[in-house]
């Protein structure tokens, strides 16, 4: 699918758009504040912070009850997890979304060609679009929740859960690196059930689109049109340090580990390319109660819960840059 336009173009001076920024995204790094460049490029633009305690769906809702004075293009700036729910949003009230940069990450501005905030306005300003698949979870009957990336049970929310319980005190970073030294010395594997068969994993991911092969962890999609869920099991076969191992996102770490042989084999890893998903995870003693949606930790309650993922095609209409030629 190549890019398209927009059906009205937008006001290169941001009038109609609403952005919403995550004060709390991107803290673990360091980044020049967007306000300036904000006032600069987008004067007309209606700017709110999403402070702690703020509800991102109220402030949109609130924006969109305006009548005419409505916004024509709903806008965040912050990590994976707040694009994730803007995206939500964007779906329901049908309209576009602009992606701009502000998380650790940025797994979907990257995979979207979203390099920073400048790149972002100068998609917004020349018009052009791509209808993004994405997928749908819910637990039980649950509400539905968007996501553009992966959602995963396992070593990954299980590492996020620990890394949460030590960032008041250590910060982000460093909270990861001590949740990392307890996977290595604690992680077990879990168990999942999918179609009547039981399997002890060390981690199930459901990304967005088809991916490389050879990865376990696909937390930033390849691709952002197609719609399927590339699912990747992790049976637990290996070592702890392969299971944390595999959980490496970034493709020159996973290149170096694979090359160092501490990634896990391919017999270990089961792939499946299909348009949905259903996974009942029993976590078992010391286990969390847990699974992540595009970095974004959620805790069920009981001994088990079950996933049911749906991939949906043009979920959501993101502004990207041109491609060459066009």
């Amino acid at each position: 699918m190549e890019p398209g336009t927009v059906s009205v173009p937008p006001a290169a001076d941001g009038r109609g758009v609403l952005i919403v920024r995550n004060a709390q995204s991107g803290t673990a790094v360091i980044r020049s504040d967007p306000a300036a460049l904000f006032t600069e490029r987008l004067p007309e633009a209606v700017v709110r912070e999403l402070g702690e305690g703020d509800d991102l769906d109220a402030i949109v809702e609130e924006a969109m009850e305006r009548g005419a004075a409505a916004p024509a293009v709903l806008g965040v700036y912050g990590g994976d997890g707040s694009v994730s729910r803007m995206a939500q949003l964007a779906r329901r009230y049908r309209r576009p979304l602009l992606v701009l940069p502000g998380g650790t990450f940025n797994h979907f501005a990257g995979s979207a060609g979203l390099t920073d905030v400048a790149t972002a306005i100068d998609a917004f300003q020349a018009g052009t679009t791509i209808e993004v698949s994405a997928v749908e979870v819910t637990v039980a009957d649950g509400t539905a929740i968007l996501a553009l990336n992966a959602v995963s049970v396992g070593a990954y929310p299980e590492l996020i859960d620990e890394r949460e319980r030590h960032r008041p005190r250590l910060g982000k970073w460093l909270g990861g690196v001590v949740a990392a030294w307890h996977a290595l010395r604690d992680a077990e594997p879990l168990i999942v059930v999918r179609e009547g068969r039981r399997a002890r994993v060390w981690s199930v991911f459901v990304g967005v689109g088809r991916n490389d092969p050879r990865r376990v962890a696909t937390m930033q999609r390849a691709h952002l049109e197609e719609p399927v869920l590339d699912v990747r099991i992790h049976h637990a076969r290996g070592t702890r340090l392969r299971a944390i191992a595999s959980l490496a996102f970034g493709r020159r770490t996973a290149a170096v580990l694979r090359a160092l042989r501490l990634m896990p084999p391919r017999s270990d890893v089961e792939r499946l390319v299909v348009s949905d998903f259903e996974l009942t995870v029993r976590p078992g003693p010391g286990h969390p109660s847990v699974f992540v949606h595009d970095g974004e930790l959620e805790e069920e309650p009981g001994d088990e819960f079950t996933l049911r993922c749906v991939a949906v095609p043009r979920a959501v209409t993101v502004f990207v840059p041109p491609r060459p030629g066009r």
